[in-house]
């Protein structure tokens, strides 16, 4: 990449990191998306100025990523990193165009969340047996924190023991851009949570005392861990082909809406942004009302 390329994205990324506070995982895909489009540029255009881009140079390598069978759902990721890029070099007047005004993003089909159902969930918490050991105890309060707040990934690694507040039974939750939400637990997970805390201090000679959850071996937990964990338990209550962590997420959400949870205090507890994000769990709800007409009513 030459110089001046290299030079407008690292300024783009560290205005990422320290101005809006975006994660490191968030930034390598920024940085990923950035730099597939500039090796295609230069290996199509030649090297050029940032100002000399052009939309039909974008349109050109969208074309590209849509006949290697890309996604529409990720081509519009790679829209969204460069519409970002150029948008805040013309803000700082970098450029005086953005080559971005006249791409249009493809249209995503909409794909409601997988969930796991209520039986399946009581089955887990209930039935399942977990082994009577240190990764046992962490592994089925990782499925509970995950089922009962709908933190994401992130957020349960690096969940600190100050963040969890017995007295209010409640726990902080630091999300995407260092955004706090408070979300209430039940006095019983609170107790299984102050229990873990105590176990910790006193089994590990040496471990990591500052975040919540633990290995085995006193460590922080890792994504690997924490996926493997979740699928592993929640292949033996559901058949549903994702079983990630994001999954039980979106257990949480759908749970809630399913109950006649108001739409705006689900935003809240998940940390959205905007409601629209939010609106996806009322089509499930709206899907649960479908079935049970089909079942229910004599003429459906």
């Amino acid at each position: 990449m030459p110089p001046t390329l290299a030079t407008h994205t690292r300024a783009f990324l560290d205005y990422l990191k320290f101005q809006k506070r975006y994660s490191q995982h968030t930034l390598i895909a920024y940085q990923n998306d950035l730099d597939s489009f500039f090796v295609y540029l230069i290996a199509q255009f030649g090297e050029m100025e940032l100002q000399e881009i052009k939309v039909a140079f974008v349109r050109s390598w969208l074309a590209e990523l849509k006949s290697a069978g890309m996604e529409s759902k990720s081509i519009n990721r790679k829209i969204s990193a460069l519409k970002s890029f150029f948008k805040y070099h013309l803000r700082e007047e970098t450029i005086s165009t953005t080559p971005m005004a006249g791409i249009i993003s493809p249209k995503v089909k909409k794909r409601l969340p997988q969930f796991v159902d209520n039986e399946a969930i009581r089955v887990l918490f209930e039935n399942v047996e977990f082994p009577d050991d240190w990764d046992g105890k962490t592994q089925r309060l990782l499925l509970e924190l995950f089922y009962n707040t709908g933190m994401r990934q992130a957020e349960l690694i690096g969940l600190k023991e100050t963040q969890v507040d017995g007295s209010g039974n409640t726990i902080k939750v630091l999300g995407k851009g260092s955004k706090e939400r408070v979300i209430p637990v039940s006095p019983a997970l609170m107790g299984r949570l102050r229990e873990y805390m105590t176990d910790k201090n006193r089994v590990f000679a040496q471990c990591d005392r500052v975040v919540l959850l633990v290995t085995a071996s006193g460590k922080k937990l890792y994504p690997g861990y924490i996926y493997n964990t979740v699928k592993k338990y929640l292949a033996l209550v559901t058949t549903i082909d994702k079983k990630s962590p994001h999954v039980l997420r979106h257990t949480f959400a759908t749970h809630l809406m399913n109950s006649g949870a108001d739409l705006n205090a689900v935003k809240e507890l998940l940390g959205h942004s905007s409601l629209a994000a939010t609106q996806v769990y009322t089509h499930n709800s709206i899907e649960k009302l479908k079935d049970v007409y089909k079942k229910a009513h004599p003429k459906a």
